[in-house]
């Protein structure tokens, strides 16, 4: 996902935007529901989506609240798009939890057959690096 695909009007028709940014309220029927139905999870997109406009109108708190839903569905298919769009959006724990997922031999054998990491050579180099140290500190 990139910030250019984001639009306010997707995500507002499933979330109510307006009334978490002037009331800061953090109640369940605000926040889109991340279920899992028939093995597959609902709503991972919505929540991207709010973690681009977080990041966009800078909503610290609403940014937290993704990147702490999003950490719990990190896999070998979705690790280096995951990277990749917390890198760009600022996500430190997002990052982190990702970056812990890929330190395991296995799954960083597992994510580089799949897709390799020639998305992440093109647009954040860097996390490459933050991935090397980890793997070096092992």
């Amino acid at each position: 996902m990139r910030a250019d695909n984001f639009s306010v009007r997707n995500v507002s028709r499933r979330w109510r935007c307006p009334k978490f940014i002037y009331t800061d309220s953090n109640t369940d029927s605000l926040l889109p529901d991340l279920e899992e139905k028939d093995g597959h999870v609902r709503d991972v997109a919505t929540w991207q989506h709010l973690l681009v406009a977080a990041d966009r109108y800078d909503l610290g708190r609403l940014r937290l609240m993704c990147e702490e839903r999003l950490c719990e569905y990190i896999d070998l298919s979705t690790a280096t798009t995951i990277l990749a769009l917390a890198e760009q959006h600022h996500c430190c724990r997002w990052k982190e939890a990702c970056l812990e997922f890929l330190e395991c031999p296995a799954n960083l054998k597992k994510v580089i057959a799949i897709d390799g990491l020639d998305h992440l050579t093109v647009c954040c180099p860097s996390v490459l690096n933050d991935l090397i140290g980890k793997l070096v500190a092992l």
